[in-house]
């Protein structure tokens, strides 16, 4: 507070006196807090709700942390005490949050569920992820007492097209006693949420902050030297681009325009005669300058710009002291061959001391995996890259194998990771530096350039608080950069956040049992998608609302004071567009030709008898009639536009609830209620994109005849998304019997629920995927995991991925199921839940 002036020293001691549970929190915390976060903490100790929009690593978790520090001040009474709940999208930020949180609380205070995770769920902070809260919700969980502060991490989530309803339905559900507090990245419509929230939680306070607590410096790397984006002189506020770039781009057009010229000379060349000239002479490369020649043409790549190989970039990192450094390739193969390219070029990012530290962690954290996986799992050759201080991060990598590699890049220990894109999701692993080697990449169909939110989020991992003074952001020089386009990513820093929330048929059974019908549909109607909506169609009614005054002026203009003109400029429209079908459609048949003439005839004989056809004026009022009828179209379309956008999702609720009907889950009282019948009742407990396929495999009892590995392969192929270049169907080495008799019988429900979706104009679902089945019957029956990897033809991470979500629709089975079959889930569930499956770090 020293360089504080004498009134500023004032307001925040006043400041300090208002707010002193803040003020004492502030103090314990190693960095001092900025302005945005204070705001938060005001603002949750007045008691109001948050939404904190910043940029990745500024810091917004501190907001959350305080309303746990809120929770947690006074001691439990009998065992009472309030709660809070810290929510996030992933279960690695879940469990890294976890750890943390028992850091500073101690593992009595602090529980974790994560679906595949319960521990200590009892406890009076538990991290879990989104869908564990919004299962309790609708369960109406005992952990809810005393809940008083929920902290919903990374809510931008809520645009996710897959798993961004759960964000709304917790929003709208949770008790009006508890406070929320929504971190988001930087979007650029964070007031609209905010009003959004506002609207459903009661008094929210929005803040936004856009400046980073670590400046970012943004590089392009070409001929082997960092070269700054942006004219250091100018600033990246200006966006004004550094002028040697735009040259270099410019040679280097210049050249593609030269390369073509020759490669056109050869073409030209070998369609003349195999590359010989009348005298025989070879022409295969141009003559030299002299008496009589020509001016010699570039050869093609003659000012190619030279690409540097991995390792060499890491050389030049190391010695400008920009590492430790993230590496984002969109390729898990491109991922793990960079790996592989460093580890042949012999080089050690380490000291022998970091080495045996980074062995002794290794070992300590491998110890409860099998010793016959290890070799199966690549992890010899995984430990000794890491001693040399590089790894790979991505989905295909075994789940303990990516949270060593997070703590160790944490600690300092690795030096460069190779990661796609999944690393810049929420999880707390900065570098110095982050490298971004193309700035496209596949989305599943073909190469798209990245978003400029995408960019963000990406560079936003470059800078460690407290131990940077800057991050830095390296763009690799490739053929075709636009040097402009760059400066343009780098300079927009924020995206819009859409709602992608759509009623399932377990929301729908829960609402309707919780609040009835008619309470069902307002609630959805108080949705973040509806609110969008909404505020979308305020703006069209304002622009029919505009166009209905000049639709009065050109009413106006053509009035006539022998008749009503806008009754006889309708004839005439009438009789013009008649005119021209008929000319239009010539090959009609006769009595429709001879019917449409008659029509004709009548309404030539309304408009000569009209008296406005006498108007000595009328085709001047003709004029404004033309400009009236179009604009009455386009108003007219945009009022369809509003019908169609009021009560979208209420509109998708009712034929979600028809088809529910249909199919005996709900049913009509005689006093018009819409109330649950035993099925649905039972659909209660079904969460995901299969909830009505489930519900009728149980109801209609085509699993009960399926033994333990035989149910777990069922359950993965519901859960299991093939990739776009896979099948996805595969029924090899599967056992002829129950199983494929239950397998067949659960496809043709698939189709005949598909059908009834799309007579009730519901999007439906994927069909049922086997492609891994052969391989999740295998693990369910105990056969070694190099087998079963090599069957599944997948990344052992991949594999974990899958076999967890199977797990997880198992253990609703056995929640729901009758007896038998539920008691065959749960063996199921351990068949699964084994070797690599099974292990965690938590």
């Amino acid at each position: 507070m020293t360089d504080l002036s004498p009134a500023e020293r004032y307001a925040r001691a006043s400041q300090d006196r208002s707010h002193p549970i803040t003020s004492s929190f502030a103090a314990s915390q190693r960095f001092e807090l900025d302005p945005f976060q204070i705001a938060g903490c005001h603002a949750l100790e007045e008691g109001r709700s948050v939404l904190v929009a910043a940029p990745t690593g500024a810091g917004k978790t501190i907001v959350g942390e305080f309303a746990i520090h809120l929770a947690m001040r006074e001691p439990a009474v009998g065992g009472y005490g309030e709660k809070a709940f810290y929510t996030t999208p992933i279960k690695a930020l879940s469990n890294q949050k976890f750890r943390e949180l028992q850091d500073v609380y101690g593992a009595d205070e602090v529980g974790l569920l994560t679906g595949d995770t319960n521990i200590n769920g009892s406890a009076r902070i538990v991290v879990m992820t989104t869908e564990v809260l919004r299962n309790m919700l609708y369960a109406d969980s005992s952990a809810l007492r005393g809940l008083r502060y929920v902290v919903m991490d990374e809510v931008h989530y809520l645009a996710d097209r897959f798993r961004g309803a759960v964000w709304e339905e917790i929003i709208i559900h949770l008790p009006p006693v508890v406070r929320l507090i929504s971190l988001s990245a930087t979007v650029s419509n964070a007031e609209e949420f905010g009003d959004w929230l506002d609207t459903v939680r009661g008094d929210t306070e929005v803040i936004v902050s856009e400046i980073r607590p670590v400046p970012l410096e943004q590089h392009v790397l070409v001929r082997g030297d960092l070269l700054p984006l942006f004219d250091d002189r100018a600033g990246i506020a200006t966006a004004q681009v550094n002028q040697e770039l735009m040259r270099i781009r410019s040679v280097k057009g210049a050249n593609f325009e030269n390369n073509r010229r020759v490669q056109e000379m050869r073409s030209d060349s070998a369609k003349n005669g195999g590359g010989h000239d009348a005298g025989g002479r070879h022409q295969g490369s141009a003559r030299r300058p002299g008496k009589g020649g020509h001016r010699p043409v570039r050869q093609a790549n003659a000012q190619r710009i030279e690409r540097l190989d991995r390792p060499e970039v890491v050389k030049l990192l190391q010695r400008a002291s920009l590492l430790p450094a993230i590496f984002f390739i969109f390729s898990r193969v491109g991922c793990d061959a960079a790996v592989q390219q460093v580890r042949r070029s012999g080089l050690k990012l380490t000291t022998p001391e970091e080495r045996a530290e980074i062995r002794t962690l290794v070992e300590e954290r491998a110890r409860a995996l099998l010793d016959e996986d290890l070799a199966v799992l690549g992890y010899y050759e995984w430990v000794d890259n890491l001693e040399r201080g590089v790894a790979s991060h991505h989905a295909g990598l075994l789940p303990a194998f990516k949270e060593v590699v997070e703590d160790l890049f944490t600690r300092k220990l690795v030096k460069i990771v190779f990661a796609t894109e999944t690393l810049a999701l929420g999880i707390n692993m900065p570098a110095r530096t982050v490298v971004l080697e193309k700035l496209e990449k596949f989305n599943g169909e073909s190469r798209v350039a990245i978003t400029s939110g995408e960019y963000t989020q990406l560079t936003g991992r470059a800078g460690r608080r407290g131990i940077d003074v800057e991050g830095h952001a390296v763009i690799q020089w490739t053929e075709g950069v636009d040097p402009q386009q760059v400066a343009a990513l780098a300079s927009r820093r924020t995206y819009p956040l859409n709602s992608s929330f759509r009623p399932t048929y377990n929301m729908a059974v829960n609402l309707i049992d919780q609040f009835g019908r008619a309470r069902a549909r307002e609630i959805l109607e108080s949705s973040f998608a509806q609110f969008q909506a909404d505020r979308a169609v305020v703006g069209l009614a304002r622009q029919v609302r505009e166009q209905e005054q000049s639709l009065a002026g050109y009413a106006k203009a053509m009035t006539c004071d022998r008749g009503d003109f806008t009754e006889y400029s309708g004839i005439r429209r009438e009789l013009s567009d008649l005119e021209r079908l008929n000319r239009k459609d010539a090959n009609a048949s006769r009595t429709t030709r001879d019917a449409r003439q008659k029509q004709i005839a009548s309404l030539r004989k309304r408009m000569l008898r009209h008296p406005c056809h006498s108007c000595p004026e009328r085709e001047d009022h003709a004029r404004w009639a033309e400009r009236y009828w179009r604009l009455k179209h386009t108003v007219e379309k945009v009022r369809r536009e509003i019908d169609d956008r009021t009560g979208t999702v209420a509109r998708i609720f009712d034929r979600v609830v028809d088809v529910l009907a249909e199919l005996d889950y709900v049913a009509v009282t005689d006093d018009g209620a819409t109330v649950l019948t035993p099925a649905g009742r039972t659909m209660r407990r079904i969460y995901g994109e299969r909830d009505l396929l489930v519900s009728e495999a149980l109801r209609t009892g085509i699993w009960q005849d399926l033994d333990a590995a035989s149910l777990a392969t069922l359950a993965c192929c519901l859960v299991y998304e093939p990739r776009r270049d896979d099948a996805g169907t595969s029924e090899r080495g599967l056992p002829r019997g129950p199983l494929r008799a239950a397998l067949s019988a659960t496809e043709s429900l698939w189709q005949r629920l598909d059908d009834l979706e799309q007579e009730h104009r519901l999007p439906g679902t994927d069909a049922v995927a086997t492609g891994l089945a052969p391989a999740m019957h295998l693990w369910a029956r105990g056969v070694t995991l190099d087998r079963v990897l090599i069957e599944a033809d997948m990344a052992a991470g991949d594999f974990v991925r899958w076999a967890k979500q199977t797990i997880d629709l198992l253990d609703q089975l056995s929640l729901v199921a009758d007896a038998p079959l539920a008691t065959t889930a749960r063996r199921a569930l351990e068949a699964v839940r084994r070797g690599i499956v099974a292990y965690s770090s938590v």
